[in-house]
């Protein structure tokens, strides 16, 4: 006979080894997701030169601007912002009025000015003096003769030489303004681009030449006042320029249109640099990056006269939106995306009102931060320190000394790596991880890096005597891109990585991040799950027997 009671536990017992099968499941399936999860979050290498990098720029005015303290100013609010990129206009007819005689000291300081604050600087050489044209109506015109501006490229180049990397080659050479009011010629630029090319990597072999960055338009009359920028480009191409600079500069500005805007040859918006891109790869420039000169949405009133509005407007709540979303939206898509410099940070006061460009600026003349500053501050958040992954020595999260100079190489990851031969050289790189690689440069001229992390020494490397970590990268051949672990078992978090260089040469090409984040099985939970199944089946089992056995 079956009891009541018996009858109550089966039933009990049948409700319950399913929820507990449930629970067991459950624990199990949140442990695989979790582990999935850890494992998605390593950043792969950039393989395109100088795509690994503080993604934050903004042009500056700082040649117009009378007042010390209004420079110190805008320079400590960018650097505030997290902009790590200032594209500064040196005017060469404010350089060098007469021939031969160059007047260095206003951008001495203001060069200074920014690496005092962390920016790096991307020069923009144009706006030729008098003396170098019998023409000078229209103070863009090239010089008479190319060589001029090849002579003052080459003294710029060595007068700056460790302190301006970056250089660009003209402005917009694709419309009439920027070519001194006559028809535009990309052969001709080329050939302006080609002169200073040699003449800047004459003085200085290792460093980048920005090409002028073309004003996106839709025109192609046959006076050529202005022309489209994908058909200058096409014939930049068939001139040669291929061969005459190592960054492609673009400008993007998204018009009245979202980020995502697909591109269309007969459209102007952000995604328009991938027909650029598209005339890049048809003529083998896949391994070169393309830095934006002018990035942003103008954000003019809504009873902006329609006439005027030459960028279309938005709102200054889509403004800061779609300038964070547009670097975000590049960084997912597009691996050949380096530097966005914000059209613009802070103008002086020149640019009044009534005119549509008044309306792109991040900051007031007065220093009163726009929408779009506090966008960019919060994004720029966390840039500085790296995470799993792969990064390039060019990355934000590695800071080097003034006694690293940097080399384009080939044979290195990103083809590019840092090098000193200063005793003391110092070098930091922070991330979040429990471990860290460094991959370097060994052979016959390398010397020793001190390394500490977190301001100590590093287990499992060799100690020197007062008690110190090193890693040695002598060799008896060259070895490019050798990897050498750092450290690992770190405890999960946020740390720095300090290189000192003790004797010899170092050549640093880039790190790895690795974190030990597969999360601990949940063995507790699990096994009274597991416990609970057994006993609940062995007293289903031994009641189910029971009944059985006592049926007639």
């Amino acid at each position: 006979m079956v009891t009541t009671a018996a009858k109550w536990r089966i039933g009990f017992l049948l409700l319950a080894i399913p929820l507990l099968l449930v629970l067991l499941l459950g624990f199990v399936v949140q442990y695989v997701a979790e582990a999935r999860a850890g494992a998605a979050e390593t950043a792969p290498p950039h393989l395109i030169p100088n795509t690994d990098v503080n993604p934050f720029g903004a042009n500056f005015f700082l040649q117009w601007e009378a007042e010390p303290f209004k420079r110190e100013k805008t320079v400590e609010m960018a650097a505030q912002a997290g902009i790590g990129w200032a594209k500064q206009q040196f005017p060469w007819e404010d350089i060098e009025p007469s021939p031969g005689q160059y007047q260095w000291e206003k951008y001495d300081e203001i060069v200074d000015l920014y690496r005092e604050h962390g920016l790096q600087v991307i020069a923009r050489l144009d706006r030729p003096p008098e003396w170098t044209r019998v023409d000078n109506r229209f103070p863009q015109r090239p010089p008479d003769d190319f060589n001029d501006y090849g002579d003052f490229v080459e003294a710029f180049v060595r007068h700056f030489q460790g302190r301006v990397r970056y250089i660009q080659i003209w402005n917009e050479p694709n419309i009439f303004p920027e070519w001194g009011d006559q028809p535009v010629d990309p052969e001709a630029y080329t050939r302006l681009l080609a002169i200073a090319y040699r003449r800047a990597k004459s003085v200085d072999p290792n460093i980048y030449v920005l090409s002028a960055p073309l004003a996106i338009n839709l025109e192609n009359f046959p006076a050529r006042r202005n022309l489209s920028d994908l058909l200058f480009l096409e014939e930049m191409y068939q001139a040669g320029a291929s061969a005459f600079f190592d960054i492609l500069s673009a400008n993007a500005f998204g018009m009245d249109r979202p980020p995502e805007d697909a591109p269309d040859p007969g459209v102007l918006n952000f995604r328009r640099v991938e027909l650029q891109r598209e005339i890049m790869l048809r003529y083998g420039d896949a391994d070169k990056p393309i830095w934006f000169n002018e990035y942003g949405w103008n954000a003019a009133p809504a009873n902006f006269p329609p006439e005027a509005l030459i960028w279309q407007r938005v709102s200054e709540e889509q403004q800061a939106q779609w300038t964070v979303e547009g670097i975000r939206w590049a960084q997912q898509h597009w691996p050949w995306a380096g530097v966005f410099n914000i059209w613009y940070f802070r103008q002086i006061g020149n640019i009044t009102p009534d005119q549509a460009h008044y309306y792109f600026r991040m900051v007031d003349v007065d220093f009163t931060p726009r929408q779009v500053y506090f966008a960019v501050q919060a994004a720029a958040q966390g840039i500085r320190v790296a995470g799993p992954g792969y990064h390039q020595e060019t990355a934000p999260s590695v800071v080097p000394d003034e006694n690293w100079q940097p080399r384009i190489a080939p044979q290195a990851s990103a083809e590019a790596e840092i090098v000193s031969d200063t005793p003391g050289a110092s070098l930091s790189f922070n991330f979040q991880g429990t471990g860290v690689d460094l991959i370097a440069r060994t052979g016959p001229q390398a010397g020793r890096l001190a390394v500490s992390i977190d301001d100590k020494s590093v287990p499992g490397l060799a100690q020197v005597e007062s008690g110190g970590s090193v890693v040695d990268l002598a060799g008896p051949a060259t070895v490019w891109q050798s990897r050498m672990t750092i450290a690992r078992d770190l405890p999960a978090g946020r740390h720095t990585l300090t290189l000192r260089l003790l004797d010899g040469e170092a050549a640093i090409d880039a790190f790895i991040v690795s974190l030990n984040n597969t999360p601990a099985f949940p063995v507790a939970p699990t096994g009274l799950c597991a416990l609970g199944l057994l006993i609940a089946g062995w007293l289903l089992w031994r009641d189910v027997s029971r009944i059985a056995g006592s049926l007639p």
